[in-house]
C-alpha cells in the first residue's frame, strides 16, 4: 500500500509541476507571438516533447501528465507512414485503451468557450486491428462519439488521417475531463489532442432560416441562443480561394480553410475572383477569419440573363436530427454604394436573409462582415441528409447587377442540448 501511495504521490506532484510550467509556457507564448492563453497540444503515445518542424515548429508534449492515476493504458507506433501524413506528429504515436480512461486538463477562464481537436490516424499498429476498434468519447458530459470507428470514417472520407473539431461551451468547472470508453470487447485510440482558449467568435445568436419571409425585415426574425450549445465544426470553406493553412489563420486558432469548388452544386459554379484592393478588418475582430479569406470571392459572373434564372448553390452531407448554424463571410471589393448587388440567400430551401445588400449593410466597400444562420436538417430515409445553400439575384429592388457573391461559408453541427449529444452515425 505504501508504495501504491508514493507513486500517486509522485505522479500528482509531476501533474502539478507540468500543469505550472505549461501556463507559464502558455503565458509567455502569447505574450510574445500573440496565441490564445491556454494553447495545450499533446502528441498522445509520444514519451518526450516533440517539434514539428513541419509548420512553425510548434511543440507538442506528451500525453502522460494528464492521464489519471491507475489509468491502464498503451503507447504505441504506427507501423505505416502514410505518404499523405502531413507531419510524423502526432500521428506516428497513439495511446490505446482497453478500459475507460479520462485525461483532464487545466482551463483557465469558465467563461470563454475551449476548441477542441481530436487527431486520428487509423493506421496498423502492433499487437492491435484497427477495424476491430469501437469506443465512445466524452467531455464535460457532452458525447461527442458514440460508438465510434474511427476505421470506417477515414474510409468515408477517403483519407488516411482526419480531425475532429469542437467548440465546447463555457464550463463552470476549472478542469475538463475528456473520457475515452471503448465498446464491448474493443479498445480506443487517440493520436492528438488540441486544447486553445477561445475569443468570442460567437457572441451574436444567429437567425432561425424561414423564420422571416419575402418582404419582412429582421425584427420579425427568430434569434437561437447559442451561448450554452456545443458545436462540432462540418465545413470550413475558402469560398473561390484556395486552401488557407492553420499557420496562417488568424487569432492563433490554427484553423483550416479548404477550397469549396467540391461543395458547389450544378452546372452554375460561378467565377472565382481575386480582390484587386487591399482588404482590412475595418472592426471586424482579426480572430474571425484571416485576410485572405476575404481576398478572394465567387460571384456568378456577367451573364444577365442566365444569372436571373439560376442560383449558385453549395451541396453537403450532414447528420440528419441536429440543427445545424451556417456562417457567411463577405467583403465586396467591387460595388460602391447601394442598390447595385441585392441578393437573397436559402438554406435547404428556407430564406435566411432576403435582398442582401452588403454595402447597405457595411456602408463603405471592401469592408469584411459577417451573418449567422440555423437550420435543423430531419432525418429522411438514410442514414445521412443534406444541407443545401443558394445564393440567388433578386430583382425586387432593381439593382444594377443581377449577381451574388460570397467569401467564406462555415457550418457547425449544435448540439443536442436534451440528451447532452454531437454524435452522429458511423459512415
Amino acid at each position: 500500500m505504501r508504495r501504491t501511495s508514493n507513486r500517486c504521490d509522485r505522479n500528482h506532484i509531476l501533474a502539478s509541476f507540468a500543469t505550472i510550467f505549461l501556463l507559464l509556457s502558455n503565458a509567455i507564448y502569447a505574450k510574445n507571438h500573440k496565441r490564445p492563453s491556454l494553447l495545450i497540444l499533446i502528441s498522445c503515445g509520444s514519451s518526450n516533447n516533440v517539434k514539428d518542424e513541419s509548420d512553425d515548429g510548434t511543440t507538442w508534449q506528451p500525453d502522460t501528465s494528464y492521464l489519471g492515476v491507475g489509468d491502464k493504458s498503451t503507447s504505441v507506433k504506427a507501423e505505416i507512414q502514410d505518404p499523405s501524413l502531413p507531419s510524423d506528429i502526432p500521428y506516428m504515436t497513439a495511446r490505446i485503451f482497453q478500459s475507460q480512461s479520462t485525461y483532464q486538463f487545466p482551463l483557465q477562464n469558465s467563461t470563454s468557450r475551449t476548441l477542441l481537436r481530436l487527431h486520428f490516424y487509423p493506421s496498423s499498429y502492433p499487437n492491435f486491428n484497427i477495424s476491430d476498434s469501437y469506443f465512445s468519447v466524452v467531455v464535460g458530459g457532452v458525447t461527442l462519439l458514440n460508438n465510434f470507428s474511427a476505421s470506417l470514417a477515414a474510409e468515408a472520407l477517403s483519407q488516411a488521417y482526419f480531425i475532429k473539431e469542437y467548440y465546447l461551451a463555457p464550463s463552470q468547472f476549472p478542469t475538463l475531463h475528456l473520457t475515452f470508453k471503448p465498446s464491448d470487447k474493443s479498445f480506443a485510440f487517440i493520436n492528438g489532442i488540441e486544447l486553445i482558449s477561445m475569443p468570442p467568435l460567437f457572441d451574436t445568436d444567429p437567425t432561425l432560416a424561414g423564420s422571416i419571409g419575402p418582404g419582412d425585415d429582421f425584427d420579425t426574425a427568430v434569434a437561437i441562443p447559442i451561448q450554452s450549445n456545443n458545436m462540432e465544426t462540418m465545413f470550413r470553406l475558402n469560398v473561390g480561394g484556395q486552401y488557407i493553412a492553420p499557420t496562417n489563420d488568424s487569432g492563433g486558432l490554427m484553423r483550416s480553410w479548404y477550397d469549396d469548388s467540391l461543395y458547389i452544386y450544378g452546372a452554375a459554379d460561378g467565377v472565382a475572383v481575386q480582390a484587386n484592393t487591399t482588404i482590412r478588418y475595418k472592426g471586424l475582430p482579426s480572430y474571425i477569419a484571416p485576410l485572405d479569406l476575404y481576398s478572394t470571392y465567387r460571384s456568378m459572373g456577367p451573364f444577365v440573363d442566365v444569372n436571373k434564372n439560376s442560383n449558385l448553390s453549395w451541396l453537403f452531407h450532414v447528420d440528419p436530427n441536429f440543427m445545424y448554424l451556417v456562417r457567411f463571410h463577405w467583403c465586396d471589393c467591387e460595388m460602391t454604394k447601394p442598390n447595385q448587388r441585392v441578393f437573397d440567400i436559402f438554406i435547404n430551401n428556407k430564406i435566411a436573409a432576403s435582398q442582401v445588400d452588403l454595402y447597405a449593410w457595411t456602408g463603405s466597400i471592401a469592408t469584411p462582415t459577417i451573418r449567422d444562420y440555423v437550420v435543423q436538417v430531419k432525418n429522411m430515409t438514410d442514414d445521412s441528409q443534406q444541407l443545401w445553400v443558394a445564393l440567388h439575384p433578386t430583382d425586387k429592388t432593381k439593382a444594377e447587377f443581377a449577381d451574388v457573391l460570397l467569401n467564406g461559408l462555415e457550418i457547425f453541427k449544435l448540439s443536442d442540448n436534451a440528451n447532452s449529444n454531437l454524435a452522429g452515425p458511423n459512415r
